[in-house]
């Protein structure tokens, strides 16, 4: 019995040994981060309007339009938005996977046990008891549950990303709404100071038909131009219903949740005088979806290792305990146990090459991964270049706009005299007063574009989330 002992503790003692000295030949690419593929020292967009290169605290954004309201919306689309919270489950999805794989470091233990009468013809029934106990553990000597893991882990890392890339849309996307609200309170607010007018000078032109000192073509002339104006408001309406409806929906609620909290008009937010975007380079630690890629990247470099420890042979260390007795009550004696404990391999001697194919396989993917993760880089430069160039020529536009419209109201004012100094036909004055509400219109749009634009240029700056370790994860538990 002395010399059974020995036996298994040599193999026990053995089977660590080998375990601990061949420790670290985890097989595989070890990954390293790849190096940005262009040069992201400054913009081709020039400075101007304000914009500076210099580092700055993008994480809320939306403060800078110093609007209460907004702020509001957006804290609350952050905390309720349903798009929010299934990212936040997929977090929680990839971190019990990680924990799936992380559990194949430690022995697994079983336990089973059963009770049976056996009866044959016509002989007497026999009772039979068995209880056991089974472990298992595999020895991760060439790596293949270090790279599991590794990847579980790198996966879990990218979901986290992708939960920061929901929130930097989602800011962007109630702000983006918030302002086309504003934008459509102001056009209806433009249209009915116009169409007031347009009655007056309906009301004018009414006055002087009366006393026969007009024909009737001016009156209907103004009727139609009233008419047309008037027909301008329905579509604004809907335009500003729907934009209700969809900051309801963004911030969690249900269409029409949030019309005491915002049916009263305000202006559009303006644009700071100076706004801060760094260098291309701060893309690479900001934008979430560039920081995903390589956590994809970095996954897939772990597969790469999964599937060359497939060549080499795994090494488990397995054991049982068994009882077996036709008494219940000798079940736990001696003479009943039956155990085995001892190392264990396996390996894959012949597939035909579907090992190295695999390989093959991860290491294209690899490839694929890092194309992917370049490509994520230049597809998020164009998205900021643009913005930049957007932001900059809509202002440009703007101060076009101002001075057409101040102009315009002048030419409307002086057209409105001349007509009832008799020096100028009525055409003018409806000419004039279609063409200051056009611009004025336009105004207002160009005025929310500006502002839009801007928030567009955040989005591709990927400002919207802490870079605080954690701090956009903080409500996972939800």
């Amino acid at each position: 019995m002395m010399q059974t002992s020995n036996v298994t503790f040599s193999l026990i003692l053995s089977t660590l040994i080998i375990a601990i000295f061949v420790a670290g030949c985890t097989v595989g690419p070890d990954y390293t981060p790849p190096e940005p593929p262009h040069d992201l020292d400054q913009w081709q967009q020039p400075s101007e309007y304000g914009l500076i290169s210099s580092q700055a605290d993008i994480s809320q954004w939306w403060q800078v339009l110093n609007d209460s309201s907004l702020n509001e919306l957006v804290e609350r689309g952050l905390s309720g938005n349903l798009d929010m919270d299934q990212a936040r489950s997929r977090v929680r999805e990839a971190r019990a996977q990680r924990g799936i794989e992380t559990a194949a470091r430690f022995p697994a233990f079983t336990t089973s046990g059963s009770a049976t009468k056996v009866k044959k013809g016509d002989l007497q029934t026999n009772e039979l008891y068995t209880t056991g106990f089974d472990a298992a553990w595999e020895i991760d000597i060439f790596g293949s549950v270090s790279r599991r893991i590794e990847a579980s882990t790198a996966d879990m890392q990218a979901s986290i990303e992708f939960l920061r890339g929901v929130q930097v849309s989602l800011a962007a996307e109630i702000a983006l709404n918030y302002v086309e609200m504003r934008s459509f309170q102001n056009r209806i607010r433009v249209a009915n100071t116009n169409v007031e007018a347009q009655q007056k000078t309906l009301d004018v032109v009414t006055d002087r038909f009366d006393l026969k000192l007009i024909n009737s073509l001016a009156v209907e002339q103004a009727k139609s131009n009233l008419a047309v104006s008037k027909a301008q408001i329905p579509p604004l309406q809907s335009g500003l219903r729907q934009a209700m409806n969809r900051l309801a929906v963004l911030t969690g609620e249900k269409p029409g949740a949030l019309d005491d909290f915002i049916q009263e008009a305000s202006s559009v937010p303006m644009s700071p005088l100076e706004i801060a975007i760094g260098i291309p380079a701060d893309l690479i630690r900001r934008r979430p979806d560039i920081r995903g890629a390589e956590r994809a990247l970095a996954a897939q470099c772990a597969r790469v290792g999964v599937a060359t420890a497939d060549l080499y042979p795994r090494f488990t260390f397995n054991g049982t305990l068994q009882f077996a007795t036709a008494d219940m009550t000798s079940l736990f004696d001696s003479t009943s146990r039956l155990s085995n404990i001892g190392p264990a391999f396996q390996w894959n001697i012949f597939n035909a090459g579907s090992i190295r194919s695999n390989i093959k396989v991860q290491n294209e993917r690899q490839k694929q991964a890092l194309i992917k993760y370049e490509q994520t880089i230049l597809q998020a430069l164009e998205e900021v270049e643009n913005a930049m160039v957007a932001y900059a020529r809509q202002l440009d536009r703007q101060e076009s706009l101002k001075q057409a419209v101040t102009a315009t109201r002048k030419s409307a004012n002086l057209a409105e005299s001349l007509y009832k100094d008799g020096l100028k036909d009525f055409i003018y004055v409806l000419d004039a007063q279609r063409a200051m509400f056009t611009l004025e219109d336009q105004l207002v749009v160009s005025s929310a574009e500006v502002t839009a634009n801007l928030i567009r240029l955040y989005k591709a700056l990927g400002g919207g989330w802490d870079p605080a370790p954690g701090e956009v994860t903080n409500n996972l538990s939800k």
